[in-house]
């Protein structure tokens, strides 16, 4: 399971800076414990293009993914990685999304194939790279999800939230293994 991070997991807030300002999204804690009771493994994919753009740096990106971490282990959820690209878009490098550098390093030191995973994000970025390693992908409504909704028919399927894009997956997971 690939998970983005802003506007999938936590509220969007344009370059979010401060650990304090994280604020998870309703469905997140639901859905992820839905997927983890259901055997998924759970990693966080997110570009972090303010760290290229001077806007945070390395430290304030890694407080507020351990500040993440806290609040989902608070919850009862851990999280097996985050793998973030800290590179500006200009700077064309091979693992900001929707390149796929950092979906198959993930899949080598956390040991899935990237065709059976589920790519769940909120912009067309994150549909993009789960379609360019065969995975399926799930577009949900949070973030910036509602603004693409129109327009993405590229996601294999829409989902309102992450709580429902959960329960869509245990769904076709659990129809695959009755096929098998």
């Amino acid at each position: 399971m690939v998970l983005d991070r802003d506007g999938t997991l936590n509220v969007e807030k344009n370059y979010l800076s401060d650990p304090s300002e994280l604020e998870l999204l309703p469905g997140v804690i639901d859905g992820l414990k839905l997927l983890r009771r259901h055997g998924f493994g759970l990693v966080i994919m997110t570009n972090q293009s303010g760290i290229g753009r001077g806007i945070v740096d390395v430290q304030g990106v890694e407080r507020i993914h351990g500040r993440l971490t806290e609040l989902l282990l608070e919850a009862g959820v851990s999280i097996d990685g985050i793998y973030y690209c800290p590179h500006a878009p200009d700077e064309n490098c091979v693992c900001r999304k929707p390149k796929t550098a950092m979906l198959y390093r993930a899949a080598a030191e956390l040991g899935f194939a990237p065709d059976d995973a589920f790519v769940v994000g909120d912009k067309l970025s994150d549909i993009e790279m789960g379609h360019a390693v065969r995975a399926t992908t799930i577009l949900v409504l949070t973030g910036y999800g509602n603004q693409l909704a129109q327009t993405v028919e590229q996601a294999d399927f829409i989902a309102e939230d992450l709580a429902e894009a959960a329960a869509v997956i245990v769904q076709l997971s659990d129809s695959a293994s009755k096929n098998h």
